[in-house]
């Protein structure tokens, strides 16, 4: 063991007197390394930092939250111009459901819209994400705020002029003044700030509301504006089903249930989709495993060019002491001894342009954090992996130039040094 101790001593003391004595050399060689592991580091940590925000954010709504709706949330076999042929569903489908099924803890109405502006006084607040529903959506969601309340079952039935207003939206129109009671200005018409959520931050995802951006209003003011049957609105019937059930047999209820309100025939497919919340999730699952795909196969490039040239400083580093090769054979150095010298002063050159790529992400991470107001982590995970995979590339790398050294013969090898 203590040789071995000796040996990375030995070679962490040749490593850094090549990066001293070769400065440009060594760092030139380097430079694939660090570019390798920072580029694949960095698209693990982002993806890794947007799966964990969006995960957070999709934690406050139970997986098995069915939304019903015409459109599909992923790949279907119905053909799309049959697609654009189905009802929208109703307020009154909503009604009956909501009476109907069992094994339910909750159903709420939506429109999927357009964004709007949001004024108050003078200042105006642009692309505002509208969420028009009805009063359960506050514990599907599980909404939390920092001031005020979410509408109650008699604001939302009446479509009551109020409006509870994201974070953001809030803190842009109001500064550091109490919003509710106050009045804000859209579709022409002025609504109440009775709330405002507790700050969440932006995970670039957004299925039904719910962020910092968000202005959360009765749905049936805005069916009185629309009505159930215009372009600008995508209804949806959000279920939350009791902790426990059958999904599938909720879904099969669910589905029978409209069929028969909406007379469609038997053999007929459904002109509806019940999208459940986990095949969504699955979908993110894999758009993420994508992208970490992408992030190694970009990667990839930049570490073999880190691979050919540590190896090559590995080659010119044998040549430059082949007579202190000669020497150490001389005195009873093994060819094992020689071998794990190179190899180590190899992996440790590989592990130093690795930690500098880590040091990189770590910086950028920092910055990026502070500026988008969105949390980059470098975890540990990441860290290891980088640090491991630095190592396996000084390990491949390095392995041929050890090898010819260890081979070489003591006494020709003294003799090519004089």
């Amino acid at each position: 063991m203590l040789l071995y101790f000796r040996l990375l001593k030995e070679s962490f003391a040749f490593a850094m007197n090549a990066l001293r004595n070769n400065k440009l050399r060594t760092m030139l060689s380097l430079l694939g390394v660090t570019i390798g592991i920072f580029s694949i580091i960095a698209v693990l940590a982002a993806v890794d930092s947007l799966d964990r925000k969006i995960k957070a954010d999709l934690s406050t709504l139970d997986k098995n939250t069915i939304y019903l709706t015409s459109q599909s949330f992923g790949p279907t076999e119905v053909p799309r111009w049959k697609r654009e042929q189905f009802p929208n569903v109703t307020f009154e489908e909503y009604q009956y459901l909501k009476g109907s099924l069992n094994n339910v803890e909750n159903t709420c109405f939506q429109y999927f819209t357009n964004n709007q502006n949001i004024k108050q006084d003078s200042k105006t607040v642009s692309a505002v994400n509208m969420v028009p529903v009805t009063s359960e959506f506050v514990d599907i969601q599980r909404m939390e705020f920092s001031e005020g309340r979410f509408f109650n079952e008699a604001e939302s039935n009446s479509g009551k002029q109020v409006v509870v207003l994201g974070y953001e939206i809030a803190k842009s129109l109001f500064d550091d003044f109490d919003p509710i009671g106050k009045t804000v200005r859209m579709y022409g018409q002025q609504f109440t700030v009775i709330g405002v959520t507790k700050k969440k931050g932006d995970s670039g995802i957004d299925i039904g509301g719910g962020d910092d951006t968000s202005a959360f209003f009765p749905s049936t003011f805005l069916r009185r504006i629309y009505g159930d049957n215009n372009e600008q609105v995508l209804p949806v019937i959000i279920i939350k089903p009791e902790k426990g059930a059958d999904i599938e047999q909720l879904k099969g209820e669910i589905s029978q249930k409209l069929r028969n309100i909406r007379g469609v025939k038997q053999g007929d497919i459904d002109n509806f989709f019940v999208n459940i919340l986990a095949g969504l999730t699955d979908m993110i699952d894999n758009i993420i495993g994508s992208l970490k795909v992408g992030g190694w196969i970009i990667s990839i490039f930049s570490l073999l060019v880190g691979g050919f040239g540590i190896a090559n400083i590995m080659f010119v580093s044998v040549k430059e002491r082949t007579n202190l090769i000669g020497i150490q054979k001389s005195l009873g150095a093994k060819n094992k001894f020689i071998l794990f010298q190179f190899l180590f002063e190899a992996i440790i050159l590989c592990v130093i342009g690795g930690l500098i790529g880590l040091l990189l992400v770590w910086i950028i991470a920092i910055i990026l954090t502070q500026a988008l107001d969105f949390e980059f982590v470098l975890g540990m995970g990441n860290i290891l992996l980088g640090t491991g995979l630095a190592a396996i590339i000084g390990l491949i790398s390095g392995i041929l130039p050890a090898i010819s050294a260890s081979r070489l013969d003591p006494v020709e090898a003294i003799r090519s040094g004089m």
